[in-house]
């Protein structure tokens, strides 16, 4: 579904991401895993129209997505999660809800419930300001704002970023339970650990390019993983 082939794409002056190839199959949920600066978000950016890329190829069925706007980007079925949440603090969640809708493909009331199932917090909620909601609230309405412009791929940045550990748990379990329902996940991550525990397939990154992938259970026995990663 989604093939990025030798990416390379800067942030400022620097070139932060070099040559950056991975696949992620329809259904699957892949991670791309490393430490802070290894170059995750930015390559994650360069996919979704953000960042445009200095050369390579981004393509979600087989269309070329590397010149076209985020807006163009999320039409074409992909929706992203960024770093920080990035909710409307005024709105409600509801209204938060519904503005990310105008960018989607349709079938509003749908996906609406879609995500109320998903996250009966947001429902019962669903007239509270968003900026007055807690962290864990806040990454929950991140996600539904991208849900509810029905995706055929969701890309998720850092979601476990400044959260409690059980409310990452929350969040995780919510992710887990999309990828059991057929939904195509790409998952940016510093915490290596529950990463690996739920994907299909993972990409570690260190300065900027992949430098080991494969399947968890091939990963965790990497020493190299156990070193930098899990220890």
């Amino acid at each position: 579904m989604l093939t990025v082939s030798g990416l390379s794409a800067s942030y400022g002056a620097i070139r932060a991401v070099e040559g950056v190839s991975l696949d992620v199959p329809a259904g699957t949920f892949a991670a791309v895993l490393g430490s802070n600066g290894a170059g995750k978000s930015t390559t994650l950016r360069s996919i979704m129209g953000l960042h445009r890329p200095i050369k390579g190829s981004v393509k979600l069925r087989g269309v070329e997505l590397s010149k076209l706007p985020l807006h163009r980007v999320v039409r074409l079925g992909m929706a992203y999660v960024p770093e920080g949440r990035m909710v409307v603090a005024p709105l409600t969640v509801e209204e938060n809800l519904r503005l990310s809708a105008h960018a989607g493909r349709g079938r509003v009331a749908e996906h609406l419930d879609r995500v109320f199932q998903l996250f009966p917090r947001l429902k019962e909620r669903r007239g509270q300001l968003a900026g007055l909601m807690s962290g864990g609230e806040q990454q929950m309405l991140a996600i539904g704002r991208a849900m509810i412009s029905g995706p055929d791929m969701l890309v998720l940045d850092e979601p476990s970023m400044g959260l409690a550990p059980a409310i990452v748990d929350q969040v995780f379990e919510a992710i887990v339970g999309l990828h059991r329902q057929g939904q195509s996940l790409l998952l940016v991550e510093q915490n290596a650990a529950i990463a690996l525990s739920v994907v299909d397939y993972a990409y570690f990154m260190k300065r900027g390019s992949i430098v080991l992938q494969g399947k968890p259970s091939e990963l965790r026995n990497s020493p190299e993983v156990m070193e930098a990663y899990l220890g």
